[in-house]
């Protein structure tokens, strides 16, 4: 399915690019009133003859249209190939782990253990001043 698609893009691509160079090649409809003052001279439509550049460009613009239409359609139909959705909620499907889950599997916070009884604390009581080191 991914070859299709790249292959379908890469149509897709080339054949914009290939129209956009026909396009800027094709004299617009303001180009005949130039020549009619004096603008065209006889090498303007050498190339394709006296009007058959104007058919040329014009039917292979429509081809690389259609083309491009049609790689268009290609990729939207195979890029929406997808599962059917299941018909519950989004998160039915993710995998917590109980370690993420604050509270669960865990030791009891640090502040519900009472102080422990050492010599700086021989009471074992939360005395502020106590737990201040000594210079």
């Amino acid at each position: 399915m991914n070859v299709v698609l790249t292959l379908l893009l890469a149509v897709q691509i080339l054949s914009a690019l290939v129209m956009i160079g026909l396009i800027l090649m094709q004299h617009g409809k303001g180009a005949d009133a130039g020549a009619a003052f004096g603008g065209g001279g006889a090498g303007s439509a050498s190339l394709f003859g006296a009007s058959g550049g104007a058919n040329f460009l014009s039917r292979t613009t429509g081809v690389l249209a259609a083309v491009f239409l049609g790689c268009t359609l290609g990729l939207a139909y195979f890029g929406n190939l997808r599962e059917a959705p299941s018909s519950g909620s989004v998160l039915e499907g993710v995998v917590v782990p109980s370690q993420q889950i604050p509270g669960v599997g865990d030791a009891p916070p640090a502040r519900d253990v009472p102080p422990p009884v050492t010599p700086a604390n021989p009471a074992g009581t939360d005395a502020g001043a106590a737990q201040i080191p000594g210079k």
